[in-house]
């Protein structure tokens, strides 16, 4: 079993790599080349980053949370198209939806609902932080990243800048990565299900905290509880509006200020577990 456990981690953290190390080149080339240019031209685009982030999300791999998590430390996008991704990311449901012949109008149905309270959910809040007069782009730049990890990769290559900081995270992904799986595994599918289903609205929640935990393992338990009638629709939808992969973990790991991580990690349970409360109360299934 442990080394089951750690070939999938190690699979679950190799498939990141590819978005991390672009993610980075990217920064790294923005800051390097034209990033008063570029940034400026992405904070432009900002009232559109939720529903491009919302879109994106929905693409069948937690690299993409990964991605929004490092261009959010970086000042790159704003705290509500990061919340898009994150709601919208589909991980591992989809995959599994196909391999279980779900219905094409279900997964329609799914993904769509994902990327609309995801987008909607972005847009509301970059409004309610212009309101306070908090909006995401207030100096930060992505050299701030290099400072924090003190290493010094702003003295070489875009490309070395960019491996150094894919390595640092990736390390530290596969090390939580493990534990997760570790965790999920000694708690068993079958007696997770037989919990969420004791009461309709506290599963809700209860899914909403297992789609909290930053590994693929989490959205696979929950989606295949869905296909064995042990979630409702509700239930399923705030653990995989609320699961992002290992957004959050990258988010905490690159980004310095706790308050906004915390921020954005209670808007996340708070909106995801909101929708699947509706979700449940209107009846609505996919």
């Amino acid at each position: 079993m442990i080394l089951d456990i750690l070939l999938d981690a190690v699979k679950d953290t190799a498939k990141l790599i590819p978005f991390l190390l672009v993610t980075y080149l990217i920064m790294e080339a923005i800051e390097e080349k034209a990033e008063a240019h570029s940034v400026q031209l992405l904070r432009k685009a900002g009232p559109a980053g939720p529903l491009l982030g919302a879109l994106a999300g929905i693409v069948p791999q937690c690299g993409f949370s990964a991605a929004a998590a490092s261009l959010y430390s970086g000042g790159v996008i704003t705290a509500g198209t990061l919340l898009a991704v994150f709601l919208s990311t589909s991980d591992e449901m989809l995959p599994i939806f196909i391999s279980e012949a779900v219905p094409v109008g279900t997964v329609a149905r799914v993904l769509l609902c994902k990327a609309v309270l995801g987008a909607a959910a972005g847009f509301l809040v970059n409004a309610l932080l212009h309101l306070a007069g908090r909006h995401r782009h207030s100096g930060k730049h992505i050299h701030d990243l290099c400072e924090q990890e003190h290493c010094h990769c702003e003295e070489g290559s875009i490309l070395k800048s960019a491996l150094i900081h894919t390595a640092q995270i990736t390390a530290f992904i596969f090390v939580v990565t493990l534990a997760a799986a570790l965790v999920i595994e000694t708690a068993g599918e079958e007696r997770v299900g037989a919990l969420l289903t004791g009461s309709p609205v506290l599963g809700t929640f209860l899914s909403g905290l297992i789609g909290l935990i930053p590994n693929c393992a989490a959205s696979v338990m929950i989606t295949e509880l869905y296909l064995k009638n042990l979630l409702s629709a509700g239930q399923m939808m705030a653990g995989l509006l609320v699961g992002s992969g290992v957004g959050l973990l990258v988010l905490f790991r690159t980004n310095r200020n706790l308050r906004s991580n915390l921020f954005i990690l209670a808007a996340l349970y708070a909106m995801g577990c909101a929708a699947g409360l509706l979700i449940n109360a209107l009846g609505i299934r996919f």
